[in-house]
């Protein structure tokens, strides 16, 4: 949902302008890479029966991408206000006709608002593609582009990290984009101009509480951000054996195994709100603006303003359904086991999104690509059923934070705890498949994960 907006509308202008002139034998078209990169492409056919294969199938060759490529990387239509998939037979021109219309369905956007966008065309990864694959990837292009998507999310704050995170992403990008550290070249006031290019703007304006206690040397005294970051980059570890090729491989994938940490790597973004639980003496409430992220492993909901999770779960740790109760309000409800005065109970989340259609959708068709992945001994698709370990910082962004929940509570034979339960869900959701399922054990909370 973050996208550029004015290489948003850059890109959309480029794109329908190729569409104005059918009486043209070729048409040019513009795609763009994360980093706002664009690549020309100049179709001989009809545009309006292009599909997205086709156009991928001309970038690739642009790129000079493997075959394997087709499988990484997806064409996307985005705006600063929806950003779409688009599927191999999806013809690009006919989905950007209709944009105004999938505005008006699934966002909040002012009817002047729906009126001024336009999407751009953009060539990223594929939220499908199992990111243990990733490391699998011998082709140093491939790696680059995944690297540039991944440090994009990092710094937009798309993919909120830890400090000490950020320090080692940002002292390996600064190896791979500045090559191997030199004591003589490379010194804080070299990289001071450049931290918003290896560093999140978000952590590099916190200068004062908590975070700057992350920043001290063993004598307790307080390091700049640049002279931070520089001691990452003299400890990215170098092999003298090999060659430049191959250590800049090996430091891509080490900057997207860092990543790959993340449960919201590779995700899809949605906007949504969700009740903040009630506060003060007179029980005041509201909602919070969240980003909803989905990927193969779960969903994770975060407060984009504070850059953390505020839960994250695996498909093996929820059920879900979507609801349109009213002519207002479209809902994703979230099901999952927790606790409530130490008792285990079920545990409700109300997302509220004009998007919860495609939330519910999507997950839908993860669950079942990574039953057909199981039932077929994928080597590389993780258990479902594993668990992440919990994690040392109990600060961490990634910490789940019930306590920023408002959910409904109810106990498995439908006893209500604190609110009512939604009246079509007696029985509760019959979505889910079972065996897909598996409860988490009473002695186990979701608050720390």
């Amino acid at each position: 949902m973050d996208g550029s907006e004015t290489s948003s509308r850059a890109g959309a202008n480029d794109y329908l302008k190729s569409i104005e002139s059918p009486g043209t034998r070729s048409v040019d078209v513009i795609v763009y890479l994360i980093n706002d990169c664009a690549v020309p492409l100049t179709l001989d056919s009809v545009l309006s029966a292009t599909t997205a294969h086709e156009l991928h199938r001309l970038i690739r060759g642009i790129l000079q991408l493997p075959d394997i490529a087709q499988e990484v990387f997806a064409l996307w239509l985005i705006s600063p206000f929806l950003e779409v998939q688009l599927k191999p037979k999806h013809q690009p021109y006919k989905v950007c006709r209709q944009w105004h219309d999938l505005l008006a369905r699934f966002t909040t956007c002012s009817l002047d608002e729906i009126q001024q966008d336009e999407p751009c065309l953009q060539f990223r990864r594929n939220i499908f593609f199992p990111k243990a694959r990733e490391l699998k990837i011998s082709n140093e292009e491939i790696l680059r582009l995944l690297y540039e998507e991944a440090k994009y999310n990092v710094l937009e704050g798309r993919y909120p990290c830890d400090v000490e995170d950020c320090e080692i992403l940002g002292g390996l990008a600064c190896r791979l984009e500045l090559g191997p550290y030199d004591q003589e070249q490379h010194t804080p006031s070299i990289l001071r101009p450049k931290l918003d290019s290896f560093l999140p703007q978000y952590i590099c304006k916190k200068r004062n509480g908590s975070l700057l206690t992350a920043f001290k040397n063993r004598g307790g005294r307080q390091t700049s951000f640049e002279q931070t970051l520089l001691n990452s980059y003299k400890e990215v570890t170098e092999n003298s054996a090999c060659s430049e090729v191959e250590a800049m491989k090996t430091h891509y994938k080490e900057y997207l195994k860092k990543c790959h940490n993340l449960p919201y790597y590779g995700c899809a973004f949605f906007r949504g709100a969700i009740d903040k639980p009630a506060q003060g003496i007179l029980n005041r409430s509201g909602r919070k603006n969240v980003s909803v992220a989905v990927n193969l492993e779960g969903v994770s909901i975060i407060d984009h303003k504070e850059k953390h999770v505020l839960i994250s779960l695996k498909y093996s740790e929820l059920s879900w359904d979507h609801t349109y109760p009213d002519e207002e309000e479209h809902i994703l409800w979230l099901e999952f086991d927790g606790e409530n005065e130490g008792a285990p109970v079920n545990k409700l989340l109300k997302i509220y999104s004009k998007q919860a259609e495609l939330m519910s959708g999507l997950i839908e068709y993860c669950i079942e690509l990574n039953q057909t992945l199981e039932s077929e001994s994928d080597p590389v698709n993780p258990q479902l059923s594993e668990k992440r370990s919990k994690l040392r910082r109990q600060d961490s962004v990634l910490c789940n934070r019930m306590k920023n929940l408002a959910t409904i509570d109810y106990v498995e034979d439908g006893t209500e705890i604190k609110r009512v339960k939604p009246k079509r869900a007696a029985s509760f959701f019959t979505r889910q498949p079972t065996h897909s399922y598996s409860s988490v054990q009473p002695s186990e909370t979701v608050g720390q994960r």
